[in-house]
């Protein structure tokens, strides 16, 4: 009886153990902050979102951000006006942007030691119901108990059916913009 007992004390300490280690795992961020900028000789405009959600499997390297296009915030209340409406992102038939991808050199990357891991990810970005293919390098920076992603790069309007030919908006908004992100993770 002594050695079932031992037994399946052990076994619990293991499965414990396992279960709440980090390394493998799904990690969850609904701290997020991805920021829009676009520069012209006209203007600057930048809008920055914290509504953003994202999950890293460290396990697969699968990556994933889901983000609410209406809760991108600019300084201007027009600027926001104009983003949303149907001629520019249209966020009511086109509410959400979606990256889907993986973590190419996952191997590279060491969840569980204190460092900060160059990182490519490839995958699909899709705005406006228009998906492209992607491959982008970011870093993800692990200290203690917090791991966090960064990454900027840019994209072509055009390239997710935003384009303006003339007015106002073709000589106020940049045809390329650029797209920083930062995220905040916690095992889910």
């Amino acid at each position: 009886m002594k050695k079932v007992s031992f037994l399946i004390g052990i076994s619990a300490i293991v499965f414990t153990l396992f279960a709440f280690n980090t390394t493998g795992g799904k990690l969850v961020s609904s701290k997020t902050h991805i920021k829009f900028f676009s520069h012209t000789s006209v203007e600057d405009i930048q809008a920055n979102n914290y509504a953003s959600v994202s999950t890293i499997d460290q396990a697969t390297g699968d990556v994933v951000f889901s983000v609410p296009m209406q809760s991108f915030e600019f300084e201007k209340a027009l600027m926001q006006k104009h983003f949303n409406q149907e001629g520019f992102l249209d966020t009511k038939q086109f509410p959400k942007a979606k990256l889907k991808g993986k973590i190419t050199n996952l191997s590279e990357i060491d969840f569980s030691k204190d460092g900060s891991y160059n990182a490519i990810i490839e995958g699909e970005l899709t705005i406006k119901g228009k998906t492209n293919a992607i491959k982008e390098k970011g870093t993800v920076t692990v200290k203690g108990n917090v791991i966090s992603t960064a990454s900027t790069f840019s994209i072509v309007l055009a390239d997710y059916g935003v384009a303006f030919e003339k007015g106002k908006p073709s000589t106020n908004i940049a045809k390329t913009v650029e797209i920083t992100v930062h995220a905040e993770y916690k095992p889910e």
